[in-house]
């Protein structure tokens, strides 16, 4: 990959990422603020593949795009999103300016792909580099169980009580409210 095309990429996801990021914070409605770090999460994979961790941007997305929004998601949808939504639109042909953009976006990665005169993963096309692999399984298993495993257990444990809160917190307000 060029390094022109490579900056281009590491520039339009990290300004993906940051808006996602901010999104996360800013928005009023959680199902948005879901969104926004769906948005964060698919950015940050595009940045791992970037720097051949191909494996970590697949858990990226497998794990904490899929499962942990999916869970996210779901108590968001039990504790309830009691007010209604304005479908108005206010910026009249916000459509058709996202389906352009869309259009333009699926043409430009078209032509990369096509027309572009460099290969997406160096790591087949090329002689082995030690120092490329980062992102093996081999390479992230082996600190993830070794030297990190009491952090791993601890995030998934405190993302079970964070899961388990949440559901008290709904049931309370709903028990007050009645």
């Amino acid at each position: 990959m060029t390094p022109m095309v490579e900056a281009l990429i590491f520039i339009l996801m990290a300004i993906a990422a940051i808006a996602g990021a901010v999104t996360v914070v800013m928005a009023r409605n959680p199902v948005y603020s879901a969104m926004g770090l769906l948005g964060t999460l698919f950015s940050v994979a595009v940045l791992y593949v970037l720097q051949l961790a191909h494996m970590v941007a697949a858990v990226q997305v497998i794990v904490y795009a899929g499962a942990v929004l999916t869970l996210f998601l779901f108590v968001i949808m039990l504790i309830g999103v009691d007010k209604s939504e304005d479908r108005d639109e206010k910026l009249p042909g916000q459509r058709l300016v996202i389906a352009v953009l869309a259009g333009a976006v699926v043409l430009i990665a078209g032509g990369l792909t096509f027309f572009a005169d460099f290969d997406w993963v160096p790591a087949a096309s090329a002689p082995i580099n030690p120092d490329l692999t980062n992102g093996t399984v081999q390479a992230v298993a082996e600190p993830l169980f070794t030297d990190w495993v009491l952090a791993f257990e601890a995030t998934a444990l405190l993302l079970t009580i964070a899961a388990a809160g949440a559901i008290a917190l709904a049931h309370y307000r709903r028990r007050s409210q009645e």
